[in-house]
């Protein structure tokens, strides 16, 4: 799995696997979901993060695990 955050666009990208995309739906506006041949969810991509949360610090990312 990984995670990117690219500030210059305002967008987080979370990858979980590598297999190969096949297709993209725009599941909410900014919220893109991508999909491998199994129809599975591989990757979900979030625009205009500074819009969703002002108190966002992409620098103090966390990872929990439950």
């Amino acid at each position: 799995m990984k995670l990117h955050v690219d500030k210059k666009a305002d967008a987080l990208y979370l990858r979980l696997d590598d297999s190969k995309i096949i297709e993209s739906d725009e599941v909410a506006p900014g919220v893109i979901l991508d999909y491998n041949e199994k129809n599975e969810v591989v990757g979900i991509e979030m625009l205009h993060l500074s819009r969703r949360s002002h108190d966002l610090d992409t620098t103090a990312l966390q990872f929990e695990a439950v």
